[in-house]
């Protein structure tokens, strides 16, 4: 006899929620097209790979494996304390950042609640807060996607819980200024919390920057999330760590899963943090990569948003998502903008200049032929 499931019904929110979308990963490119050559610049991930540091540690530790994890990651929580210069009770180690941006909805938000997101930025964000039922407000960033103060602070009403600042901002590359930080910091009520999601503020050159970890010292209602995923090139095993005040922090870890964060990646973390060399060698063929980048697009009269991360944000006009698919069938991975409601821009990760070889002739290669289709279609739109 069989039985029937309609009955069991998830809550009504989920219908109204996207999954996180990620990037295509090579191997199903190039198990789904047949193509043994995948240049990947679709994930902001480190072209230099992981620490070596890290690939030691991880290794030495295999054969430990069956134990359960340390549950209060002591050794990396007292890493990054030694590091940063704070104490272990001021850290939080998550799974990944994200992990970190969901605990913060769960510990803080309830229905009627409202989050503050500039936008377009990143979209977990929003999804934390939807799951807990809390309203999202969106300030939409100014010309050349700057963060405005006053837009900010105009939107803060009292049911206002949370404000979350990605500086520099996933998917533009602009950031906030130190001053305008500390401005805004000022002047929001004592009850906003601000999450300052600083996963990029490694690949940071401006002068004018902060990564908000002073104003952690300084005593404000602030959190700072940072990631191992990008610049220690540890995506692939998932570490990233909150900073702030013991007090929040404490609120925090009362829903957060006991051994959310694996042995593995914690020993690799732990030594990825210490890795100066590789650190130093990853920003310096960033900031090398961003140049080449910028050369190369300017000559093929391409605008784009100078970024202070690890990607670039570029303007392709109405027929990005159809040069974005072409691209992918030539074995080239970049991230379409439909995501962040930007249908005319793409984002490509800094890669190496073989990577960036690879991705212009191949740029340029579907441009001509989209030239060509317009030329003997005898209408149309191009890049």
């Amino acid at each position: 006899m069989s039985r029937t499931i309609k009955h069991i019904r998830p809550r009504s929110i989920l219908s109204r929620m996207k999954p996180y979308s990620p990037g295509k990963p090579i191997w199903e490119v190039q198990r789904e097209l047949g193509i043994e050559k995948v240049t990947k610049l679709a994930s902001n991930e480190n072209p230099l790979g992981p620490s070596p540091l890290a690939l030691t540690a991880i290794q030495s530790y295999l054969t430990d494996i069956h134990r359960y994890p340390d549950a209060d990651t002591v050794d990396l929580r007292g890493a990054i304390a030694e590091r940063l210069q704070f104490s272990s009770d001021e850290i939080l180690i998550t799974n990944g950042a994200d992990e970190l941006i969901t605990l913060i909805s769960e510990t803080f938000l309830e229905p009627g609640d409202e989050i503050i997101v500039p936008s377009p930025t990143f979209s977990e964000y929003e999804f934390g807060a939807n799951l807990m039922g809390a309203r999202v407000v969106q300030v939409p960033l100014r010309e050349d996607y700057r963060y405005d103060v006053d837009d900010i602070l105009a939107a803060v009403t009292e049911q206002t819980k949370l404000l979350y600042i990605c500086s520099p901002n996933n998917p533009t590359g602009t950031y906030m200024k130190k001053q305008d930080l500390h401005r805004l910091m000022d002047e929001l009520p004592s009850y906003v919390l601000v999450i300052f999601d600083g996963a990029y503020s490694h690949f940071v050159t401006a002068d004018d920057y902060s990564d908000g970890l002073e104003l952690v010292r300084l005593g404000y209602p602030i959190v700072v999330t940072q990631t191992f995923s990008k610049i220690y090139g540890l995506a692939g095993i998932r570490v990233g760590y909150g900073i702030a005040s013991p007090s929040i922090l404490h609120s925090i870890r009362q829903v957060k899963e006991p051994f959310n964060v694996n042995a593995l990646a914690q020993v690799g973390a732990t030594a990825a943090i210490k890795d100066d060399q590789h650190l130093n060698a990853t920003r310096e063929m960033n900031a090398r990569g961003r140049e080449e980048l910028y050369e190369s697009l300017q000559e093929m009269g391409l605008n784009f948003t100078r970024s202070m991360s690890n990607f670039l944000l570029v303007e392709l006009g109405p027929d990005a998502k159809s040069i974005y698919e072409k691209l992918m069938n030539k074995g080239i991975i970049i991230r379409y903008g439909g995501a962040w409601n930007l249908p005319n821009h793409v984002r490509i990760s800094v890669g190496t200049s073989e990577d960036h070889f690879a991705l212009i002739e191949t740029l340029r290669e579907v441009l001509n032929e989209a030239k060509v289709e317009f030329q003997m279609g005898g209408g149309g739109q191009i890049g």
